[in-house]
């Protein structure tokens, strides 16, 4: 029952991914007919070598024989035209059913949660949008041409076979079952293994992305040896299921190729026995040995071809399961358009996984428009959970959030993300210009004096006026090109530029030197004023102007007040503060 249902399951699969080749319909019928023709040519070939002995070298016909030379030609001409159509036919659409895939699988990368990005890697996501995607092109394109080009090819020659000596042709139907079990059995274990191998070379992507990614922690802390060791294992652990299959190819062929030699064998025994001997003539023997040896190979194809397209079967299964995973909620249909910035937190739960308890557990607050709160607290105490809530980067477990009186998840995710602007302590930074990270997505239609305006007030301008090609600066990935504190002040440019009612301020100041973060900590004030700002605070020097400080613990709000109120309440904030600033005020006797 479990082999059925994986039977049914990957014709399920294939019959999916042949649904991407129906757009396609006419290369698609063209290719198959010379798929058809170019199978079909062998058995006139065996054909031909009837005439050849017949009339050729037993009979002697003169005009026959001056014939034959242009009929092989003319035969060969016909598989020439017919294989270039059939194999360039294929791979086009091949590489159009890909172009189509990887840009299907890439809008979905793009909307996907954020909660699928916390808990998968992104070597093993684009594991799937390059490896698994490849071997799909194999399986809709290489194989179907093996399937289809060589199945054709059998039916013809044993139709011939079987035309001109159906008594020998039946050995060949008696001994089909056991081909039939053998390719059964190697069907699964290709389909087993190749899942592996996929599974695999996502670990070996990952790897490598993360010594790409943390070469200077490797080469600091001396972890050459263990990064070597643990590539060492995945790719020793490919290899290991990739000689697997190579094992199962190499029995699996050859086996078929006996059978058919028990079968030539017999046949050839059979054919030379007095009783047979003088009912089959030369000329009906040698095209009938001809026709035989010709179904070696496309046998041995089709054999061969299984391991194929039992990967692209595997490999099709992963990216639908990418395809079909749940995109983010955007059950709301309003738009919105003038927003004050009013924001209310009403009794707001939230977990990321139920059996790991609440982060967030029955928050209840208030934000008035204009307003600038800042949330500080220990590590996990659960205020940047509370914030990526508003942009709806979560959907909360219980109790809601409301933007000017309306629950944001009857806001279209959109509307409601193009009244937040976001500066994050990560800063992400596209290989592309200034100018155009700056004016980013949505506010690429920005003019080159507004792009200017904006990076004067995050002072960014006086970085970039001394690169030699300044706003059309190259930022090189993810901004490698510049320092931390240049990103920074890129990102909060990006922000000013948007000119959202709602700014969410991820510790924007934090790789900043003193210098730079009293300019931008004065741009940041002026642009905090006419809009709500939320600031997720670790330092706590940043925040002492605001109008509202949000002290939170295991999920809760403990306390709330400006800054001063927070220091003679002498609780938690107080304990913080002094904490931080132990040396500063021993120094001023504060």
């Amino acid at each position: 029952m479990v082999q059925q249902a994986e039977q049914v399951k990957a014709a399920t699969i294939y019959r999916r991914l042949l649904g991407y080749v129906f757009p396609f319909w006419k290369v698609f019928i063209l290719a198959i007919t010379g798929m058809i023709i170019f199978g079909a040519s062998d058995a006139g070939f065996a054909a031909i070598m009837k005439v050849i002995t017949g009339a050729g070298f037993v009979d002697k016909d003169p005009v026959t024989i001056r014939w034959i030379p242009f009929m092989i030609i003319g035969l060969f001409v016909v598989r020439v035209l017919a294989g270039f159509t059939a194999n360039y036919g294929m791979s086009w659409i091949a590489r159009n059913v890909i172009k189509t895939l990887r840009g299907q699988m890439f809008d979905q990368l793009l909307r996907l949660p954020v909660t699928f990005f916390d808990t998968s890697s992104s070597g093993q996501i684009l594991s799937k949008l390059l490896y698994d995607v490849e071997q799909v092109a194999a399986a809709s394109s290489q194989a179907i041409t093996i399937l289809v080009r060589d199945t054709i090819t059998i039916i013809a020659l044993i139709g011939w076979m079987f035309y001109i000596s159906w008594s020998l042709t039946i050995i060949f139907i008696i001994l089909a079952p056991i081909l039939a079990i053998i390719i059964t059995f190697v069907s699964q274990r290709f389909r087993k293994l190749a899942k592996r191998i996929q599974s695999s070379m996502g670990n070996i992507s990952h790897i490598s992305e993360e010594a790409i990614d943390g070469q200077r922690v490797i080469k600091i802390f001396g972890g050459q040896t263990y990064e070597s060791t643990q590539f060492a294992h995945a790719n020793e652990y490919n290899r290991k299921q990739t000689m697997k299959i190579a094992a199962t190819t190499a029995i699996s062929t050859p086996l078929v190729q006996l059978i058919v030699a028990i079968a030539f064998a017999a046949i050839v025994y059979l054919a030379t026995m007095p009783g047979l001997r003088e009912i089959i003539g030369v000329d009906t023997f040698v095209s009938f040995i001809m026709a035989m040896l010709m179904l070696m190979q496309p046998i041995r194809r089709l054999t061969s071809v299984n391991a194929l397209l039992q990967q692209g079967i595997a490999a099709a299964q992963s990216v639908f399961d990418f395809l079909d995973m749940e995109r983010e909620k955007d059950i709301g249909g309003d738009e919105i358009s003038l927003v004050k910035g009013d924001i209310r937190f009403e009794q707001v739960s939230f977990a990321y996984m139920a059996d790991k308890g609440k982060v967030l557990d029955g928050v209840n607050l208030d934000i008035p428009a204009g307003e600038s709160v800042a949330f500080v607290g220990r590590s996990g105490a659960g205020k940047t959970t509370l914030v990526n809530l508003l942009p709806r980067f979560y959907e909360l477990t219980d109790g809601r959030v409301t933007l000017d009186g309306k629950d944001i998840r009857e806001i279209k995710l959109s509307s409601l993300r193009d009244h937040v602007a976001l500066v994050s302590q990560h800063v992400t930074l596209f290989n592309d210009t200034i100018a155009h990270n700056i004016a980013y997505g949505a506010l690429e239609t920005a003019t080159e004096e507004d792009i200017i305006r904006a990076a004067k007030m995050s002072h960014a301008m006086e970085f970039i006026e001394q690169l030699p090609e300044g706003l059309n600066t190259q930022v090189g990935e993810d901004g490698v090109l510049l320092s931390g504190g240049q990103r920074q002040r890129l990102a909060i440019a990006r922000a000013i530029l948007k000119n959202a009612p709602i700014l969410i301020l991820d510790e924007a100041t934090s790789a900043l030197d003193n210098e730079s973060e009293r300019y931008i900590q004065q741009a940041l004030d002026e642009l905090m004023k006419s809009r709500t700002t939320l600031v997720i605070a670790h330092r706590l020097s940043t925040i002492e102007r605001v109008d509202k400080i949000v002290v939170m613990e295991q999920g809760k709000i403990i306390e709330q007040g400006s800054h001063q109120e927070l220091l003679a309440k002498d609780a938690m904030y107080a304990k913080l503060y002094k904490l931080q600033f132990q040396e500063k005020n021993s120094e001023t006797g504060e």
